[in-house]
Formats: C-alpha cells, structure tokens, sequence
C-alpha cells in the first residue's frame, strides 16, 4: 500500500483517538469494534507507563490440542513467517501466547514488548490489539499503527483471525501475523486466515479417537466427529469418567451415577458393554476408564477459571450444566464449579462481560447483583435488574 496513504492514515487516527464517541459518523476511518475496544481500555485502568505485556508464567491446561497441532504444522509457519518478513503468534483463548516464530526484522521488536511465549496480549492488560480484538469478536481483524492502545506497538500492524476446532466450530485460540506499519498490505487478513486453516487441518489430524462432550443446555458426545446416539445415563457416565481419568471401580461408578437409588450393578454393566460396542473398544476396565482423548466444555470452563479467564468461561457456560441429571456425583461437580464462577462475576468489573453471562442464564442473580453494584442508578436497566433482583 502507498506509504503516503498510510502516513495521512496515521495522523488521522491521532487527531480522532481522544475525541471520538460511540456515536460519531464522521469516524469512517476506524472499525467501530476498535472505537469500542479503545473505550474499553480506557476504562481498564491500564498503566500509563506500559510498554511490554505482562508475563504469564502459569502453564495451563487450556492449549494442549493447540500446542499438539503445533507439532504438525510449525515448521510450514516458521517457512511462511521468514518469507514474509513478519512475527507469527499463536495464542490461548485468554489472549495468552502459547508459540511465535519470527522474522530477522520483527524478532528484536517482539521481543522488546513481549510479543512471545507467556506475553499475556488481553485487553485489560494491554488495550486496543488485534490478537484480543478477534478473540472478543471471534472475527478476523486489522489493527492498524496507532490504532493500538499501547503506544510501543504504533510501528507495527497486526493481523489476527480466530483459530476453529474442526469438530465443536468452536473458537480455542487465535494466530496473529504482524509487521511494521510501512508494510500494511490489504492481503494480510487472508494470509492469516490461510495460517489458521493450516493449524486447524493439524488439528483435525491430531484429534484422531477424540472425544467431546457438551454438559451444559442439551448433553451431547462427539466422537471422532461425529455425534453420537447415546441414552441420557450414557452421557452421563461417559462424563463421571471424563472428570476422573485415573479411572473407577464398578461400585465407585455406580455410587457416583445412582446413589443410594436402587439400580442393580447389572444394569450399569450393560450401559459400560453398550458404550464399550460404541467407542469401538476405547473403554477400558478394572478400573472403568476411558482410553482416548477427552474433552469437554465443562472441562474448559474449569480450565479458565484456573487460568482466571473469565471471558472464556462466560462464553462457554451456555446453561446449566446437566441440568436433569440426578447423579449425585454430576450435581456435586456443578455446584461446585458454579460457586467458582459466581466467585469470578463478584469480582469482575466488565459490565459487557456480566450482561452476556445474563442473557446465557437469565436467572444467575450473582450477575444481577454485581451489575447493581457497578453500573449508575440513573440508567433505566439499573430499575430492570433491581426487580430481577427481587424476583
């Protein structure tokens, strides 16, 4: 692109950055997802000083299939990267990078903001960016020059799109592609996109005896892509087991799904024989155990709030979980990973983040109530939760 255009783009960022609204028509320039996202920013409390993402030295759970397909792919990115003189990075559903590779021109400048392995790039940590801003519109985004909050990332622009697992179409992650500004090119979000269709056909190789299970609004198993016809009990005790890989005896299993309801172990042994025809023998016995790879939404819910992402878990509580299931065992779990989540939404300040997590469970009163407690009296809506709250 003519760099002059590119020149006259930038002064007119500056001149808008501090006097744009919400509301503004002239602000033809700028993505309104960008206007909102500098908004958002102001509001974090970010330090004005900042001039590095923060360093995330927590290991999670949370990328293990992203950092397997990496293993499959990462040679032909670093190909890519070197060829285009730019920094590739992928990242964690949290903004968190997992994996960079970097040209000779960018590894200097990646390094000096800590664009690499632990940088945590979330909004609240570092504002306006293009690897945040396509995870919290799960879009593929530009973001250009001094479009960035943080002004050491005024040289670069950055092109980022979601990465989706190829069985759930779920977001788990997000690759970036960027360089200096002078090299902005309207092509760079199709040479992401092409980046993480890459990942996701490694992914799919690499998710081979896969299994997936949907707990919250209405349980579901996918295996191996596919989904599976299986009775409610069924799902249920695939899930008992999901949630405790070391395995489990006949009586510990059937403690966990019936209690004390009197249902004789036969009948629990002919539901294991069932799924055991289903699974093509992935199920193993002495203890009852599941031998493939496990993974679930509930799963990675709990693996967010480890990882105090709250936004993701918010996304991926869509309901509640089981929400007909008499095990004892499934009830006790839930209520124990609702207090987790009710424990993050009293302590969330993102007013955006609360009313999504709403409009999924219209009933969660921790929502209602830290909503009374941030937002101004005199907005209507503060009257609408104040009688939800009362309900």
């Amino acid at each position: 692109m003519n760099k002059n255009r590119l020149l006259e783009q930038r002064h007119r960022i500056d001149k808008r950055r501090f006097n744009i609204t919400f509301t503004d028509n002239n602000a033809d320039l700028i993505q309104q997802s960008i206007v909102q996202s500098w908004h958002r920013s102001d509001s974090a409390n970010i330090p004005t000083e900042r001039q590095q993402a923060p360093i995330n030295a927590t290991k999670s759970d949370q990328s293990y299939y992203l950092k397997k397909a990496l293993g499959y792919c990462q040679n032909q990115l670093q190909h890519i990267t070197l060829q285009s003189s730019m920094v590739m990075a992928v990242a964690d559903i949290g903004s968190t990078i997992i994996w960079t590779t970097a040209s000779k021109s960018m590894q200097k400048a990646a390094e000096a903001v800590n664009f690499i392995e632990g940088g945590c790039w979330g909004e609240s940590q570092v504002g306006t960016n293009a690897l945040a801003l396509s995870l919290k519109t799960q879009q593929s985004t530009c973001v250009f020059s001094n479009e960035h909050y943080m002004p050491s990332v005024h040289e670069w622009v950055c092109y980022a799109t979601p990465i989706i697992e190829p069985h759930t179409k779920q977001v788990i992650g997000v690759l970036d592609l960027s360089t200096t500004w002078q090299n902005h090119n309207n092509f760079g979000i199709f040479a992401a996109e092409r980046c993480a269709s890459i990942l996701q056909s490694a992914l799919n190789e690499c998710q081979r005896h896969y299994l997936y299970i949907q707990g919250f609004n209405e349980p579901s198993v996918i295996f191996n892509g596919k989904t599976l016809r299986l009775t409610p009990r069924q799902a249920e005790i695939l899930t008992v087991l999901a949630l405790c890989p070391q395995g489990m005896s006949l009586d510990a299993l059937h403690q966990a799904i019936y209690g004390e309801r009197k249902v004789s172990q036969g009948t629990l042994k002919t539901e294991m024989s069932q799924l055991r025809d289903t699974l093509t023998g992935l199920l193993g016995s002495r203890p009852y155990r599941l031998l493939m790879p496990i993974d679930g939404d509930f799963l990675r819910v709990e693996q967010s709030l480890n990882a105090g992402y709250l936004e993701a878990a918010i996304k991926l509580y869509a309901g509640i979980f089981f929400s007909k299931t008499e095990s004892p065992f499934l009830c006790t779990w839930r209520t124990c990973l609702e207090a987790r989540l009710s424990q993050a939404i009293y302590h969330s300040d993102q007013v955006d983040l609360l009313l999504m997590h709403l409009s999924n469970c219209p009933d969660a009163s921790d929502a209602i109530e830290r909503l009374i407690e941030l937002m101004p009296d005199n907005l209507s809506i503060h009257q609408h939760l104040e009688v939800l709250s009362n309900r």
